[in-house]
């Protein structure tokens, strides 16, 4: 039991290491400007890349963009990241993902992910929600580099499109994952 406990303990010091210097001001900037700035920023890297979320930006209802999530783990995990909503690429709010993992694991990544919503729904969904839950409501697609090339906008039909970007580290194994999603107010 006491090896549970300090694996906990280091994965999440790990992750309050990293993720705290992510929102720390830059040369008089808010943290919500240069959270906003660096959301933009990642999307159009990710759009560079990327032809299909190219795409998919332009007739997004919305794109949550998180530009760099931690996860580190050891046997017991987490994650943390904060990232912006952007509608018709103004900022809008700003949420927070977090997430836990049970298993066979060791390591540390940072990456960055976008999420598109393609309705209108499906953002009333993230607004209305106490924690928008990845798994639980409108239906989420990873896409990864085959599908980006092999679909169209034409031939997408789920609420909502996920693109992981920017991934630097290694996490290896496999585990029990969950992961949620939370508004927050940065100043």
């Amino acid at each position: 039991m006491t090896t549970l406990r300090l694996t906990a303990a280091l994965a999440a010091g790990i992750i309050v290491g990293t993720a705290g210097p992510a929102m720390a001001q830059d040369q008089g900037k808010t943290e919500a400007a240069k959270l906003a700035s660096e959301s933009r920023a990642a999307l159009q890297n990710l759009y560079a890349g990327v032809p299909l979320a190219k795409e998919l930006g332009k007739t997004a209802a919305a794109i949550l963009v998180f530009p760099s999530v931690t996860k580190a783990g050891l046997g017991i995990g987490g994650q943390y990241g904060e990232g912006t909503l952007l509608k018709g690429g103004a900022p809008v709010a700003y949420y927070k993902t977090t997430g836990a993992s049970v298993g066979l694991q060791a390591g540390a990544q940072n990456y960055g992910y976008a999420m598109f919503f393609v309705n209108a729904g499906a953002v009333a969904g993230l607004d209305a929600a106490k924690g928008f839950e990845v798994g639980v409501g409108p239906s989420i697609v990873v896409v990864d580099e085959g599908m980006g090339k092999s679909n169209t906008t034409q031939t997408l039909k789920s609420d909502v499109y996920a693109f992981i970007f920017s991934q630097k580290g290694l996490m290896a194994g496999l585990g029990i994952q969950g992961n949620k999603i939370t508004k927050i107010t940065p100043k």
